[in-house]
């Protein structure tokens, strides 16, 4: 199983079937198959002792010894680019990739949404796709005490978080950092196929699973 898992990681064809299957669930969803919003995020995740040191390290500021996921998503919490780092790295190095990889698969967009962890050199390259964004210190928002929910940019977050819930993910578990982000696109392909073969339930279904 591996082997075929291996020859589709090199030939593409999980990130191609990954493709087909966004553009079908954004036009279920009544959306146009290219967002006009990208959100763009960071996850460090734990690694397991046989996972070589060479491709990992340590995130400082969060304490994890791994390697860094980063996400690029679109408002509906569909998967449009995946980088696996070192969690050691900047997330300037996994912020690029990733708006590159938007850039290819979705053109020109409108706008793309990343933290303040990211720096200006992530802000400079987006102008070359896109006009990025980041939360500004200045904002009543980020001046306030504790947890403070920023608009669209939970998605992403709730993106990490359904990931994690696949076993495979929970941990790094793979050598190669491309056959992680071969994972990351398998289930998310996963999650789509579920998106398009269950049908949504109304506000009727809702008031009667209620009582």
């Amino acid at each position: 199983m591996f082997y075929y898992f291996t020859l589709w990681r090199r030939d593409g064809l999980d990130q191609r079937i990954q493709e087909l299957l966004r553009c079908q669930v954004r036009e279920k969803a009544g959306r146009l198959e290219d967002p006009s919003l990208v959100i763009i995020d960071t996850q460090s995740v734990r690694a397991v002792a046989g996972v070589p040191k060479t491709t990992t390290g340590l995130d400082a500021n969060k304490k994890v010894s791994g390697r860094k996921r980063g996400l690029a998503v679109d408002v509906p919490g569909l998967v449009i680019g995946v980088v696996v780092i070192a969690a050691s790295a900047h997330d300037n190095a996994a912020s690029t990739a990733l708006l590159d990889q938007a850039a290819e698969r979705c053109g020109m967009r409108e706008k793309t949404l990343v933290d303040q962890g990211f720096k200006t050199e992530v802000l400079i390259h987006g102008t070359c796709w896109t006009s990025a964004s980041r939360p500004s210190a200045a904002t009543p928002a980020i001046r306030a005490k504790g947890f403070v929910s920023q608009p669209k940019r939970w998605v992403v977050e709730q993106v990490n978080g359904a990931l994690m819930l696949h076993r495979r993910l929970a941990r790094e578990y793979d050598h190669r950092t491309d056959t992680s982000a071969s994972r990351v696109y398998w289930a998310s392909i996963a999650n789509m196929t579920r998106r398009l073969t269950t049908p949504s339930p109304t506000w009727r279904d809702t008031l009667q699973l209620a009582a």
